[in-house]
């Protein structure tokens, strides 16, 4: 069974950034992509980047294109997402996910799921 445990939310200002971590244990039938969503309140939950096993970087999100980079270490079995120039409407439960791949960042289409980390961004 496949378990991801994101960390590295909190508390940042305006311009600030922050590193989440998705680390992954468990069984996995084979090399997986990994992908970023976020959900604000209110809102739909809404894909932000996606990465396969080799590395090919899929960018959903146009907003935060330039500011916001995904990343993997096969090696730990964890991914990465590199939050820069932080903005309050960035703030929203970050999410990563499993899936077969990045073709769609439907979050339907993504199989397992973390708990989610909170990101809160304010002066």
């Amino acid at each position: 069974q496949l378990q991801l445990v994101e960390s590295g939310g909190g508390l940042v200002q305006p311009g600030g950034s922050l590193r989440l971590s998705c680390a992954t244990t468990g069984f996995i039938l084979n090399w997986p992509a990994i992908a970023w969503f976020r959900q604000a309140p209110g809102k739909e939950r809404e894909g932000v980047s996606c990465i396969t096993s080799s590395g090919v970087v899929t960018n959903y999100a146009d907003s935060v294109k330039g500011r916001f980079t995904i990343s993997r270490d096969n090696g730990k079995n964890t991914a990465y997402l590199q939050m820069n120039s932080l903005k309050p409407e960035d703030t929203a439960v970050y999410y990563c996910a499993v899936g077969g791949g990045c073709r769609t960042g439907a979050p339907a289409d993504f199989g397992s799921w973390g708990q989610g980390t909170q990101v809160t961004v304010f002066s």
